[in-house]
């Protein structure tokens, strides 16, 4: 889980920002909102963060999910460019490298990782681990004279020469010491359970253009229990589903297609082989089935996903992906989540994810500031953040709970609307005035 992430440097962030899922000592839906990891770290499940157009809230999301593209995204051209973007709105930071400082924890034991790296290079990683208070080094990779160096710690996991030899030669200057990692078949327990937590409990970002409905309907062809999971939501949400099925159709690819999607990049080796081999194309057919009352009593229909709504569409492959977080233990970053969704029924997705006791973090941007009339009903104070952009263009982030008197707030929503915490603009008619 992720107790905090430093940003300094990187898009709209200027100067250090600090992002964090830490809980007050408020009590309120401790026992499903909360995850308390030992006496001192007690971590939030979701946090949401609001913020004017273009104030910065959805490059708090880019960050996070910047860092698990970078992880493990190997390039065997070292001028390759790494994909960060600096702060650009100044004459000094384009120069400057990009600074990232995550701390979280592989189920009770707190890990913290460091990355600095301009558009070229690393220049510093470094992961830690914490037997006590004090944090203790994994590895630190340093880069000098053209080439990482990188120095592992012999009382932690234990590493041969020739080993750190092959990770410290596969660890160009613009890929991550992670990527190197997995290119040497090598034991290394302490550094390994970070990787695995990163590699697989860290979901990609869900921004208001992603399609999901690929990804949801070949999760629910492979799992019986998620597909029953989402008609089950559909019904109570107050659709007239009662059925999702999917086929896998094969189709013939022609030869300049089936050629492009070989030299993708994206495209996952594995998948590449397949092309090779069968020079088809697998196409999912998915039906929705509607069950209806009319004068003929109920009746069923079957239509395809073509005929369905943009908001039935989202809340499939929001709800699977909800659903495949809380099963793994996941960190889900979703930006502008209210995307094609009733006010009522993003309540009730937000309502069924918060109910549902799990390691996993969920952070979403959005401009639905109704959400802020759920505060101590259904989301903790301490889980609202906000975003605002300075007259130098730069992002400050900051929370609710950092405003003294919000106890005595009779609307919080109302209170917001009013700029009683910033993160907000006038309205056009405002300015007229």
């Amino acid at each position: 889980m992720i107790q905090e992430l430093k940003i300094k440097n990187y898009l709209s962030f200027k100067d250090e920002v600090v992002f964090n899922f830490e809980a007050s000592n408020d009590k309120f839906a401790d026992e499903c909102q909360v995850i308390k990891i030992n006496d001192n770290t007690r971590l939030l499940r979701f946090a949401v963060i609001y913020g004017y157009n273009a104030s910065g809230k959805t490059n708090l999301l880019k960050a996070f999910d910047f860092l698990r593209k970078f992880w493990f995204n190997y390039s065997d051209d070292m001028d390759e460019e790494t994909n960060t973007i600096p702060f650009k709105l100044d004459n000094k930071r384009p120069s400057e490298p990009s600074r990232f400082e995550l701390v979280f924890y592989v189920n009770e034991v707190k890990y913290s990782y460091i990355l600095e790296l301009d558009q070229k290079q690393v220049y510093f990683e470094k992961l830690s681990y914490y037997r006590s208070t004090q944090p203790v080094m994994l590895f630190e990779r340093t880069f000098d004279n053209g080439q990482s160096i990188i120095d592992f710690n012999p009382n932690a996991d234990k590493i041969s020469n020739a080993a750190k030899e092959k990770i410290t030669v596969e660890c160009l200057r613009n890929v991550s010491f992670f990527a190197a990692r997995q290119r040497a078949n090598v034991n290394l327990p302490i550094i390994d359970a970070a990787r695995d937590w990163m590699k697989n409990h860290f979901m990609p970002l869900i921004a208001p253009t992603t399609d999901l409905t690929m990804y949801a309907e070949k999760q629910n062809k492979e799992n019986s229990e998620l597909s029953k999971h989402i008609i089950t939501f559909l019904k109570e949400a107050d659709f007239n589903i009662t059925n999702i099925s999917t086929d896998i159709i094969s189709r013939p690819l022609p030869e300049d297609t089936l050629n492009l999607l070989i030299d993708d990049e994206d495209i996952p080796d594995k998948e590449k082989e397949r092309l090779k081999k069968e020079k088809t194309i697998k196409i999912s057919r998915t039906v929705f089935e509607h069950t209806v009352e009319n004068d003929n009593g109920k009746e069923s229909y079957t239509l395809n996903r073509r005929y369905e709504s943009m908001g039935t569409l989202r809340t499939f492959g929001i709800e699977t992906a909800l659903y495949n977080a809380l099963k793994h233990s996941s960190f889900l970053p979703i930006d502008e989540f209210e995307t094609s969704l009733h006010p009522k029924l993003l309540e009730k997705i937000l309502f069924e994810y918060l109910k549902t006791p799990a390691r996993t973090q969920v952070i979403v941007a959005t401009h639905n500031d109704g959400l802020l009339d759920l505060i101590n009903n259904l989301i903790r104070k301490d889980s609202v953040w906000f975003s605002e952009k300075g007259k130098d263009g730069a992002t400050d982030i900051y929370k609710l709970t950092d405003f003294r008197g919000i106890n005595r707030i009779s609307s919080i929503r109302e209170a917001y609307r009013s700029k009683r915490f910033g993160a907000t603009m006038n309205s056009l008619w405002e300015n007229e005035i």
